[in-house]
């Protein structure tokens, strides 16, 4: 068995969470002594940007968030040992040390280079804080580190036109110091233990992405920047400096793992005996695959990764996740939507995982695996096998009678899954693993249908009694085995059969349900997900789609610059709408009566479209006054109602933001 000689831990980015749950349910259930460690990366510009966005300190940004993603992996059953944050003092401390100890023994290039400088906010930009035109595709919202719209990566002197997002101004170059982490000296080394140590044992995706990188020859990356947010640099001199969000937060799982065991800590990151394992999506293969041994490598006290199984993009309905576009599922929001159903959600994901190359999901794939898997088929064998009991044996598993080839033959072939399933969660093949779950399941309905004690009962009663007993062996197999990808579904299944969940060891045994153990009321573990209920989900994207794109569409031109004379022999007032009805024989029209102060007017409005007549009565409006009267449909309109009108189309009423008499001008 892997491991025989010491403690896992298992360094995790949030949002590929699951993986490394399914893995530690099993190492738990077989016994190992594993620690699951994970926090919030709290630093970074993202980080600044979002808190000048809402008028609040970053502080006060991250302690938000922190909680809301923290109770939302915990009503999804991630079994961390600890969910940390990378503001935490430990942290700080931590970081700070690693720092310091690679700078006193010279690891670090101090370098002097230019970067962006705002004059008028009198700060350094972070490339995030630097916009301007893409040169690969146009995009003239694109940022200082990458296009969002192609995805091309970029600097911020690749930027055409470049603007500062703190205010608006074109950015200076400017010199300013910063320490480096010289990964090129480090190349023989990666070459050897990478490109010659694990080329066998790492995934695809992972080692080809590493050996290209080292290919192309690496260079010396900064570990420090000029930010007011994040950990200082912990040098004299260094105000305004803080550790890089690449180096400080990957010493978050060193920290994290201090802060919950104070004692032990060092068992899980200094013995050789123990086993480091990174959860991680291909964006961040680079940086624990090269820049974070790097690191480790020049401290010296610290393990290296044994191994990293990156997953590819998982897409959604066919485009890039995007949490600043809103492109998304959010977890808080699925659990609220489908209260009870977090292992849907678990299923789906493990089912669909992009292990080898990106994937998508989609509502409609949600569904059908949800009501054609986990509904009619897991659900479907374990209710039958539980409603038959009750029906024809009181809740009481049967005694066997005489065994035939078919029952032996299914009995042999359940006791090799569970070996087979760990087999595949051990080399971090977790979407075939879930397949063979669902292959047990699939053994116990086909048993079902050759043997269909429903008819058989009528004819031979203590037959159908060992039938029975045998499916209700394959259900018990099933909840150790079902436990570390949908952990609330093999608890339900237990709870039916009136068992300890159990360990690995346990499942699969011919003899785990008794003769006369009895059981407790069938349920169903899974429901059916109608159409309605996706294709809101579905609506609720479309809807995102479109803000999207309204956000992104070009505001229209300024008009000719005009006197203010001309301004000014307009004559705009608030009214108040007394009377709105639909023009006869029109689509667009409604006609309005407006108190205007100093007369009623009647005003016709092509807005019926836009808005119900009912709902405009008593609302306050701005009206050009001095339009010259016009016969619109045989009715005399006084006036003109302004309105705001967005890209699509749709118009909204323009009002003072608090009551005022009507009649008052607009100035």
């Amino acid at each position: 068995m892997p491991y025989a000689n010491g403690p896992v831990h298992i360094g995790h980015l949030a949002g590929v969470y699951l993986p490394a749950d399914i893995y530690v349910r099993y190492l738990r259930s077989v016994g190992r002594d594993v620690k699951f460690i994970c926090g919030s990366d709290e630093h970074g510009v993202p980080i600044t940007i979002r808190a000048q966005k809402e008028g609040v300190t970053p502080q006060q940004v991250v302690d938000k968030y922190h909680v809301l993603i923290r109770d939302s992996f915990k009503d999804f059953n991630v079994s961390f040992d600890v969910y940390s944050r990378t503001s935490s003092a430990t942290h700080a401390e931590v970081s700070s040390g690693f720092f310091t100890k690679l700078n006193n023994e010279g690891k670090f290039i101090e370098q002097t280079t230019q970067q962006y400088f705002d004059e008028k906010a009198q700060q350094f930009l972070a490339d995030r804080y630097i916009v301007g035109t893409c040169p690969n595709c146009g995009n003239d919202n694109a940022y200082g580190d990458q296009c969002e719209r192609c995805g091309t990566s970029l600097s911020p002197t690749e930027l055409i036109n470049p603007r500062s997002m703190l205010s608006g101004a074109h950015p200076i170059l400017r010199d300013t110091k910063h320490w480096f982490l010289p990964l090129d000296q480090y190349e023989p080394w990666l070459r050897e233990w990478i490109i010659e140590g694990h080329k066998n044992d790492w995934k695809t995706n992972v080692y080809g992405q590493c050996k290209s990188w080292i290919d192309q020859g690496l260079h010396p990356r900064a570990v420090t920047r000029d930010l007011d947010w994040g950990v200082p640099v912990p040098v004299a001199g260094a105000d305004g400096k803080v550790l890089y969000v690449w180096f400080d937060a990957p010493i978050g799982y060193i920290s994290a793992t201090k802060e919950a065991f104070p004692d032990e800590w060092e068992l899980y990151w200094k013995d050789k005996d123990s086993k480091l394992v990174h959860f991680i999506g291909k964006d961040n293969i680079v940086f624990h695959c090269i820049i974070f041994p790097v690191m480790l490598k020049a401290h010296g006290e610290f393990i290296l990764p044994d191994n990293v199984p990156a997953n590819e993009f998982l897409n959604l309905e066919g485009d890039k996740i995007s949490t600043s576009r809103n492109w998304a599922v959010w977890l808080h929001e699925y659990l609220a939507d489908f209260p009870g159903q977090g292992d849907v959600l678990r299923y789906v994901l493990c089912a669909n995982a992009p292990e080898n190359k990106d994937n998508d999901f989609t509502w409609k794939d949600f569904q059908a695996r949800n009501n054609n898997e986990l509904v009619a088929t897991l659900g479907n064998f374990v209710n039958r096998a539980a409603v038959l009991t009750h029906k024809f044996f009181e809740g009481k598993v049967p005694a066997v009678s005489e065994l035939q080839d078919i029952d032996r033959v299914t009995l042999a072939q359940a006791a090799e899954f569970p070996a087979k399933i760990g087999e595949l969660i051990e080399n971090y093949r977790f979407r075939d693993a879930l397949a063979e779950v669902l292959n047990l399941a699939r053994l116990g309905n086909k048993y079902l249908a050759e043997t269909q004690p429903w008819h058989l009962i009528k004819t031979d009663v203590a037959r159908t009694g060992t039938v029975l007993h045998v499916a209700l062996q394959i259900a018990a197999a099933l909840a150790p085995v079902l436990e570390p990808f949908l952990p609330d579904s093999a608890q339900k299944l237990a709870t039916m059969l009136n068992l300890e969940l159990g360990n690995w060891a346990s499942a699969g045994r011919a003899d785990t349900l008794a003769a006369g153990h009895e059981l407790r009321e069938a349920a169903l573990l899974f429901a059916k997900i109608e159409d309605a209920t996706v294709e809101a989900q579905v609506q609720k994207l479309l809807d995102t789609k479109k803000e999207n794109q309204l956000a992104n569409t070009p505001v229209a031109p300024a008009k000719e610059d005009i006197s203010f004379d001309d301004f000014g022999r307009m004559d705009l007032r608030i009214g108040t709408i007394l009377t709105a009805e639909k023009v006869a024989k029109t689509k667009k029209l409604l006609k309005l009566t407006v108190d205007l102060g100093l007369e009623q007017r009647v005003i016709v409005s092509g807005i019926a479209e836009h808005f119900i007549p009912e709902a405009l009565i008593g609302q306050q409006v701005q009206v050009l006054l001095n339009l010259a009267p016009r016969e619109i449909k045989g009715i005399q309109s006084q006036g003109m109602l302004l309105m705001a009108e967005n890209a699509d189309g749709t118009l909204a009423l323009m009002q003072p933001s608090k009551p005022v008499r009507n009649g008052s001008g607009v100035v």
